[in-house]
């Protein structure tokens, strides 16, 4: 087949298929150029102004090189071997998987990306609400399953389905068996995913506090066997674990001086308010269509929202955004607040409910950087493997790992016009 190749901020070149063309240039996927990759943080960092169509071919090619690391190391592809009973024609088929997944990962972002997952209805299985996983698996299945299947060179090569793709994302097991291992390289907490986005959004942010040493991770990936239940685990070698303490650090930063930024929360509550008003003069409700409407799903992206928001100078929240006028943060917990903070917080609630001021309490800023529990495959412990091919959790390693933690900040925000005011009366 025809390789293409694009520049890439990060990686230099990002190289791509003729088939994977066709999927790249299909409305669907063009449709994530118009969907900012971090909201409205270009209101505090101006050149994040990044799309999910750069992240997602980013993604793309990163987890390509996990795979193609891993794949190299003879003692990776004899535990490959044993568990998956795969040759190099099984290799080949799960590289291309892979490169699908994880190409394809946030096609189902809505508008503003993770800005808008507030209002995503709710599944009524889960009674939660959706989240862009739900959106992309249905768009995988729906509107993308020809691209993928009834490809020339797909039908020949490979016979990849769209459900096996779709099935890696969601980690379905019943539909790919063994290979959902491979999951681990789009989801888990040393993925493609996170590997990307730290990179470009420090990037484009320009900050850093996201960078690692990529390169060094790709050649310490390594292959162990858990003994617990014989399964296959991605960890790092021994003698590379300060590069996967890294990209934990790495993350904790970006998202307390960038992601969680106070300014770039408030824009976050405009952007939710104003979407609202959208949806309900479009739809009659206050919440995006469900992934079984994705037709109209797919009709959205950030230049509507651009559009909504330039014709209607009157709403509130549109003049906002125009003036730059947002809600202001007037009082934020510690990090880990104690209980006498939340006391003190709920004491300067009171008292703006006693004067009248509006206010909005943001608990968004919670995040647990680096999960220690083994119950959540997803989520469970980066783990490094000595020579003899035993496993040990990265904290065993790492006092930051160990004791990073966790966030549960608080924060209380009142309008631009009550700023003044609230300070006094918070006093």
């Amino acid at each position: 087949m025809t390789q293409y190749e694009v520049r890439d901020a990060i990686y230099g070149f990002i190289t791509f298929t003729d088939w994977e063309r066709e999927i790249i240039n299909s409305p669907i996927f063009q449709r994530l150029r118009r969907i900012r990759q971090l909201g409205f943080t270009d209101m505090v960092y101006p050149g994040a102004m990044h799309t999910r169509f750069e992240h997602s071919l980013g993604v793309m090619h990163l987890a390509t090189l996990m795979f193609d690391n891993i794949i190299k190391n003879e003692k990776n592809k004899a535990v490959l071997k044993e568990h998956l009973g795969d040759e190099e024609a099984g290799f080949v088929k799960d590289r291309q998987l892979i490169r699908l997944a994880a190409l394809l990962h946030d096609v189902g972002h809505a508008p503003f990306s993770h800005a808008s997952e507030e209002i995503m209805p709710i599944n009524s299985k889960t009674k939660k609400h959706f989240d862009h996983e739900h959106y992309s698996t249905a768009i995988i299945k729906g509107p993308l399953k020809d691209s993928i299947e009834n490809n020339q060179f797909n039908k020949t090569k490979h016979n990849i389905k769209a459900e096996e793709v779709a099935a890696l994302l969601e980690g379905n097991a019943e539909i790919i068996g063994e290979k959902i291992f491979w999951k681990e390289l789009i989801s888990s907490q040393l993925d493609a995913d996170r590997g990307d986005y730290l990179l470009r959004d420090s990037h484009h942010a320009g900050v850093k506090y996201g960078i690692y040493d990529y390169p060094r991770l790709l050649n310490t990936l390594a292959l162990g066997i858990n003994p617990e239940d014989s399964s296959m685990t991605l960890g790092i070698n021994e003698d590379g674990w300060q590069v996967a303490e890294a990209v934990i650090f790495a993350r904790y930063q970006m998202f307390t001086q960038v992601y969680y930024h106070k300014t770039r929360m408030a824009y976050d509550y405009h952007l939710s308010e104003i979407l609202k008003s959208f949806l309900s003069r479009e739809y009659g409700f206050k919440t995006l269509p469900s992934p079984d409407n994705i037709k109209d799903f797919l009709s959205l992206d950030d230049y509507i929202i651009f559009d909504y928001i330039k014709k209607h100078p009157k709403i509130e929240d549109c003049k906002i955004i125009t003036n730059r006028k947002h809600i202001r943060r007037i009082y934020s917990t510690p990090e880990i607040p104690k209980d006498e903070d939340e006391n003190e917080k709920n004491n300067k609630i009171d008292k703006l409910k006693k004067e009248g001021i509006w206010f909005f309490e943001s608990d968004k800023a919670k995040k647990i950087w680096y999960k220690l529990s083994k119950e959540d495959k997803e989520n469970s412990e980066i783990m490094i493997i000595d020579t003899d091919g035993n496993l040990k959790p990265l904290s065993e390693y790492s006092r930051i790992a160990k004791n990073i933690g966790e966030i549960k900040q608080i924060c209380l925000y009142v309008k631009y016009d009550d700023k003044e005011k609230a300070k006094e009366v918070l006093k």
